[in-house]
């Protein structure tokens, strides 16, 4: 009986850990424009948000069909500086 008490306590804290780790988390969100070439979202994802080629090219058609694709989550220190890298390049996107 001991032991289930310790596994289970040693899940409820993970469970917490991950609860707290997802509080920290926020999403880069890039918005569909008439402006911009899909080349040029293309490769400005892989430069700023350091997307494979694939991953790259998914967000785009999401973002062209659907107007808008969350390209990044993480930490707010780490999505501030790419968000303004983002709009720099004439893309529309916003951290939420």
């Amino acid at each position: 009986m001991e032991l289930f008490k310790m596994n289970t306590k040693k899940k409820e804290q993970a469970e917490v850990e991950i609860l707290e780790a997802l509080e920290n988390q926020y999403e880069l969100v890039l918005f569909n424009d008439e402006v911009n070439t899909f080349d040029f979202v293309i490769d400005s994802l892989i430069s700023v948000c350091e997307h494979t080629d694939e991953q790259a090219h998914q967000c785009t058609l999401i973002v062209h069909y659907k107007g808008k694709c969350i390209v990044k989550t993480g930490e707010l220190s780490d999505l501030k500086p790419r968000c303004s890298k983002l709009l720099e390049l004439g893309l529309s996107a916003e951290i939420i």
